[in-house]
């Protein structure tokens, strides 16, 4: 069961040795991704291929930062839940397969980079038709990892926990994993224009916006797949801000930025889909 903690009756020595476990892992993760984004930063300016007519270290970059965000928002969200439930098998599973799954992806762009191959959108040959299979399968895996947190968070809250920040970052798992995955199916299903982010404009991801490289001549699929994604933070945020300045409001706060939320996924969405650029 989701919610069973998985641990037998125990000392608080024992449920803390289960619990540091559990945040070992997520560390251990995001050591990982910096580990790799030191060489790649390296690259950026000593390497002078390009793919899509940038970097082809830039990709790489993008992601490292993107799973040291993603891991790093779940490692400051565990002590939401209730301790015994914290040091259980669900969290911990839950824990590992994101950090599995955030490593095996990583990895793999990193390998095409180096090798100066796209890792998404590739299946010019056998391997890497099935290693794009097994990343778009990995990152759903990891993004449900995400929910399952936030699900916990929501039904096994630790009782102390402040109200604002218990809310904003249980539904923003939530939320932004659901969001993450609609979006994600969208983009990789090449329904849309074709295989590829791009709708209408050129197909190049030269003079795209500063640090997020959206197209500006066209509409990109990448743009709600963002900020689905970012819900997790940014509903965290505000909750932790409402705890502060409002703490009275934390649950109508939570609400209206939840709905808000969703509406720029949506905008955003329909933008693309129309070909006209966010900015």
């Amino acid at each position: 069961m989701l919610f069973n903690d998985g641990i037998s009756p125990a000392s608080s020595q024992d449920v803390q040795a289960l619990e540091d476990r559990t945040r070992r892992l997520l560390i251990l993760g995001i050591g990982l991704q910096m580990a790799l984004a030191l060489p790649s930063l390296i690259a950026l300016f000593i390497d002078e291929r390009v793919l899509n007519d940038i970097s082809v270290w830039s990709k790489p970059l993008k992601f490292q930062a993107s799973l040291i965000l993603m891991l790093g928002t779940l490692l400051w969200l565990l002590p939401l839940i209730e301790q015994r439930t914290r040091a259980g098998r669900g969290v911990w599973l839950a824990s590992m397969v994101a950090v599995i799954t955030a490593s095996g992806e990583i990895l793999y762009i990193t390998l095409q980079a180096a090798r100066g191959r796209a890792s998404h959108f590739n299946d010019s040959t056998p391997f890497e038709a099935m290693a794009y299979s097994v990343m778009g399968a990995g990152a759903a895996l990891l993004v449900l990892s995400s929910l399952v947190i936030g699900v916990y968070i929501l039904l096994r809250p630790r009782p102390e926990a402040p109200n604002g920040l218990r809310l904003g970052g249980g539904w923003g798992l939530v939320l932004g994993s659901i969001a993450t995955l609609l979006t994600a199916f969208a983009l990789g299903s090449g329904e849309i224009d074709g295989p590829g982010h791009w709708v209408g404009g050129v197909r190049t991801d030269l003079g795209g916006l500063p640090l997020v490289g959206w197209s500006r001549t066209g509409g990109d699929l990448r743009v709600p797949h963002f900020f689905a994604t970012h819900i997790m933070q940014a509903l965290t945020i505000l909750g932790l801000a409402l705890d502060r300045i409002a703490p009275r409001f934390a649950r109508p706060g939570i609400a209206l930025g939840a709905i808000l939320s969703i509406a720029v996924v949506i905008g955003t969405f329909v933008q693309a889909v129309q070909g006209r650029p966010f900015l």
